[in-house]
């Protein structure tokens, strides 16, 4: 048991249905140790939930949903912030540390549909909506007869669009969906090989500030740490890190563990599937960080690097295209009055 445990605690979490669960998650476990402890929660929106009308790989990635929690913890408004591992950059800003990682939920990719129960079954121009350019290149790839249309919004939202009809199916994270009671909406899970997931996906963080009042957050939150997911998410979060990891970077990695050993798998592509390379290698758990260099340089002696400087020259020109076409309509309303 910590010493001087705190009489109360502040959780900064975004307001969507998801992540208020995530923190009430949280704040119940803590509750649970430390039952002196008065934990609340703080909600507030961030740009990522602001922004739907564009991707995250045009808008500053998935960053957004993280930057308005941490301004009220370096502002002393919360002690701690709670996130899915694969919505956090991969270099933390100065001040603030990954405290725990929490046991992983299902890693794997959920197909929702309601009129279809699987990938294979969907006819060519059937329209699959997905926020994620890596599930975009993977189902590309794989059935290139399928139409894959931006999905952005949070989960009841992208529900929503899929009941009214606007897609034929959607792809999403099966922690989420489990995690809210949804997994009824699941017509079938996709396997690693089917769809890699990303680093960390269906895992949760807790990120804290650095502090000088003495209290020792990292040894609170101790007891909520998971050493084996906390393993695999290192391999994971190395092959990103070692690219550049971004919104912008098609990029899969997942690791597991059997015994001492850890498998990790990882794979770069293109949006539109036409180039993808893949790499995966075995070694000691204990070192995740070694083997996740490893994976990474044999995907870097398959020209990842090239092939991850045309995804950013994409969205470059993407980016450029985009404002051109806003300064034009800009230009034409104002000409019109």
């Amino acid at each position: 048991m910590v010493q001087n445990s705190p009489s109360r605690l502040v959780i900064a979490s975004r307001e969507s249905r998801l992540a208020m669960w995530q923190a009430e998650h949280v704040r119940d476990r803590l509750t649970l140790l430390y039952p002196q402890c008065d934990v609340k929660i703080v909600g507030m929106t961030t740009r990522g939930d602001q922004i739907l009308d564009r991707t995250l790989s045009k808008v500053g990635g998935k960053g957004l949903f993280v930057k308005e929690l941490e301004v009220a913890m370096a502002e002393g408004r919360a002690d701690l912030a709670v996130h899915c591992l694969k919505d956090m950059p991969m270099e933390l800003p100065e001040g603030f540390a990954m405290a725990a990682v929490m046991e992983r939920e299902d890693a794997r990719d959920a197909f929702v549909s309601i009129d279809y129960a699987s990938l294979d079954e969907l006819p060519p121009g059937a329209m699959v909506g997905t926020s994620s350019l890596r599930r975009q290149a993977l189902i590309a790839a794989r059935y290139p007869q399928l139409v894959i249309k931006p999905l952005r919004g949070n989960l009841d939202t992208r529900l929503a669009k899929l009941d009214r009809g606007e897609y034929a199916a959607i792809i999403l994270a099966a922690a989420g969906l489990k995690r809210l009671g949804l997994a009824e909406r699941i017509r079938s899970l996709l396997s690693p090989e089917t769809s890699l997931p990303a680093p960390g996906q269906g895992t949760l963080a807790i990120e804290i500030p650095e502090r000088d009042d003495g209290l020792d957050l990292v040894a609170l939150l101790a007891p909520l740490h998971h050493a084996h997911s906390a393993l695999v998410s290192i391999a994971e979060r190395k092959v990103s890190q070692v690219f550049g990891g971004s919104c912008q970077i098609p990029l899969a990695s997942y690791a597991t563990i059997d015994g001492d050993q850890m498998h990790l798998r990882a794979m770069v592509a293109t949006p539109d599937g036409t180039r993808m390379i893949s790499a995966e290698a075995r070694g000691p758990a204990a070192d995740a960080e070694a083997l996740g260099l490893q994976v990474a340089e044999l995907l870097r002696v398959q020209d990842a690097e090239g092939i991850l400087a045309a995804c950013l020259s994409e969205a470059a020109q993407a980016d450029d295209d985009a404002r051109s076409a806003e300064l034009a309509a800009s230009a034409a309303g104002k000409s019109a009055v």
